[in-house]
């Protein structure tokens, strides 16, 4: 019998079509959500990720972060407010400072550096105010928290982590970073905009600086771990296209992105992934003569379309996501009308991992959740679960 780690990996590969995987970690909810459905009579060990991914039948998947390199997603509860913060890759994090609150929000300086206002017991997108990167100066300070071997960014017992990363039948992913993702955490979408324009040599020197950090981070890991693929996260597009051109793209960031490829390629690391919201029909191509092969999470609401990305692009794009997650909340018939415009093609062509197209949120009901997965391993040609 196939493991889950060959099977990922022969699907990736073009090698095996035909087959579903659904992975636990591209097939992820909002807190909220399982708190939701958990108060509505699902099964109270839901938030479990591994009891969530026995229950839908999803394929496990592992991605190391244990390494800080990469954007990570911090819950924190803080005075009855419950919310998740993405903390770039600093070592160490700032501390949590409370500034003010009111009846529904909170406002804080996250652990990331930025002050920002939160949501109470809600999974909108935090009003940041402020962020930590304004200048020259600031950056100087900020970047002493990015250096590759500080305490507390590797696992102490690095021995016994390797032995058991290597003892598994999952696959095992690497965060390498982002080059414009990281950019706007930490200085605002705003703010670094323009300093591609007004400032280029901070902008170099920011991304000299990730790249460092990414690289010693991999040369590290891949010389003992047995990675199977590497994940960047960007979020550089919106609905209707890029947030950065092509020409800054190719000047700031596709040499910087060929180093980091290069050195995966060279360490048996061909799959690739590049994990970033909005309209990517500009940027797939690009990605792609840069060496990252797969794309996440293709909303549909972007523009994204599968079916036609796998036409233009055959076996040299792996595909994930870009289930409508609308559909989920129209009901039965508009969720097998999306599923079966899409899968069995999908599917048949390979290099497809379903998904919807983000996070589940909260007004999606679990029973048209449950509904979506047996449609999904109905097009697939498996029997469906009993919930």
């Amino acid at each position: 019998m196939i493991s889950n780690r060959e099977r990922f990996k022969a699907i990736a590969r073009f090698q095996l079509v035909g087959e579903l995987s659904m992975p636990t970690f591209l097939n992820d909810f909002w807190p909220e959500t399982l708190t939701q459905w958990v108060n509505n009579g699902a099964p109270k060990q839901l938030p479990d990720s591994t009891y969530r991914g026995n229950y839908f039948g999803f394929d496990h998947w592992r991605m190391m972060r244990e390494l800080i390199s990469g954007l990570t997603q911090v819950p924190y509860r803080i005075n009855g407010f419950e919310t998740y913060i993405a903390v770039p890759p600093i070592v160490p994090i700032f501390e949590l400072k409370v500034l003010g609150r009111d009846e529904g929000t909170l406002t804080i300086v996250n652990p990331a550096g930025q002050t920002a206002k939160v949501f109470k017991t809600s999974q909108k997108m935090p009003m940041y105010l402020s962020h930590p990167v304004k200048d020259w100066e600031t950056w100087k300070q900020y970047k002493k928290r990015l250096k590759p071997n500080a305490p507390g960014r590797w696992p102490d017992d690095w021995d016994g982590y390797v032995e058991k990363m290597n003892n598994r039948d999952f696959p095992i992913g690497l965060q390498v970073g982002g080059f414009f993702g990281f950019l706007r955490e930490w200085m605002g979408l705003e703010k670094v905009s323009y300093a591609f324009y007004d400032d280029p040599g901070l902008i170099e020197d920011m991304m000299d600086t990730i790249l460092n950090l990414e690289i010693e981070v991999i040369k590290r890991t891949v010389k003992e771990v047995k990675v199977d693929w590497a994940w960047f996260w960007e979020d550089m597009a919106y609905k209707s296209g890029p947030l950065v051109s092509p020409d800054m793209f190719r000047k700031f960031m596709m040499p910087r992105y060929r180093h980091i490829t290069d050195l995966l390629h060279q360490n048996g690391v061909d799959i690739i992934f590049v994990d970033s919201d909005g309209n990517l029909t500009k940027l797939i191509p690009l990605w792609l003569e840069c060496g990252v092969n797969g794309f996440w999470p293709l909303e549909v609401a972007a523009g994204n379309d599968a079916v036609a990305l796998r036409k233009e692009y055959g076996q040299e794009a792996i595909l994930a996501g870009n289930i409508d997650k609308l559909a989920l909340l129209k009901g039965k018939r508009a969720i097998r009308e999306e599923v079966f415009s899409k899968l069995p093609f999908l599917l048949k062509s390979g290099g497809y991992f379903p998904s919807i197209d983000h996070l589940v949120p909260p007004d999606i009901t679990l029973e048209n959740y449950q509904y979506f997965i047996n449609t999904v391993r109905e097009a697939a040609g498996l029997e469906k679960l009993s919930f």
